[in-house]
């Protein structure tokens, strides 16, 4: 009854049917403790995802870009006392996209959508960059510098920042996924202070290229979801979770083959 009255109608066969078959595949088992997420080999890969992603949340230099703001908007000609407004609203440009991505990612995709986000946010990056070095030189710099810094909370917000926070969801079992949230909003929180704390010295040392590190993050970052993340678009815990079976516990047998764990036990590697 509380199922139908949050999705609004009563055809809630197919999703019931994934619920209890996922109950039923948890059944005897405890809620796991954080640390024991590390030392359960058949969640190698799904901890290793949520790490990644959930460090990148943080890493990847959205929020240095508020760092920034202030500046580039005077340089823009923007009157000194608009400008908190304006940084504002760049600040509602991420809540924008980020409620946006929430509707469209079921259509979309969490793949595609992380992926374009770290994309583009290291080709802004880049432009970026380039404008901050030409900004005292080329008078119309200032603006493209302006538009780089919409450009890249816009990237963030359709993308890692809607897609991040579902992830464990998809990918932990009941069980698993309290523990899982918990090593998420750590390595968030972490991460965050590590950004603040270290940004400041990242400026001194690099001036004007100060984003080559966060576009290292969001390339390595789109990179691993290329190779390493599987789609979750459309699929049941279950059928999720035998992909990452199968990651967690291929082995490579001398002949050249992957194997299973069922079949490793009986084929001599």
């Amino acid at each position: 009854a509380a199922l139908q009255k949050l999705r609004g109608t009563s055809d809630l066969s197919a999703e019931l049917e994934e619920m209890l078959a996922e109950q039923a595949a948890a059944k005897g088992q405890r809620a796991k403790n954080p640390w024991e997420l590390f030392q359960n080999p058949a969640l190698r890969w799904q901890l290793v995802s949520i790490v990644v992603l959930s460090s990148a949340m943080q890493l990847c230099g959205n929020d240095s870009m508020y760092f920034y703001a202030a500046y580039v908007f005077q340089e823009a000609g923007i009157p000194e006392d608009k400008i908190p407004y304006v940084v504002i609203g760049t600040g509602s440009c991420e809540l924008i996209t980020s409620v946006t991505c929430n509707m469209i990612i079921d259509y979309a995709g969490r793949r595609p959508l992380l992926l374009g986000g770290y994309i583009f946010m290291a080709g802004w990056a880049v432009v970026f960059m380039v404008a901050l070095s030409q900004q005292t030189q080329i008078s119309w710099m200032p603006y493209l510098s302006m538009a780089c810094i919409f450009a890249y909370i816009l990237s963030f917000g359709i993308g890692p920042a809607g897609v991040t926070g579902v992830l464990p969801t998809e990918v932990f079992d009941q069980m698993s996924r309290p523990a899982a949230y918990m090593i998420c909003g750590s390595l968030l929180w972490f991460n965050l202070f590590l950004v603040g704390t270290a940004f400041p010295f990242i400026v001194k040392s690099l001036a004007h290229f100060c984003y080559i590190p966060f576009l290292v993050v969001c390339v390595c970052t789109a990179l691993y979801v290329w190779f390493f993340l599987p789609e979750t678009k459309g699929k049941s815990f279950l059928e999720i979770s035998e992909e990452f079976r199968k990651r967690n516990f291929k082995t490579k047998t001398r002949a050249g083959f992957y194997k299973g764990p069922e079949e490793i036990k009986t084929t001599t590697l």
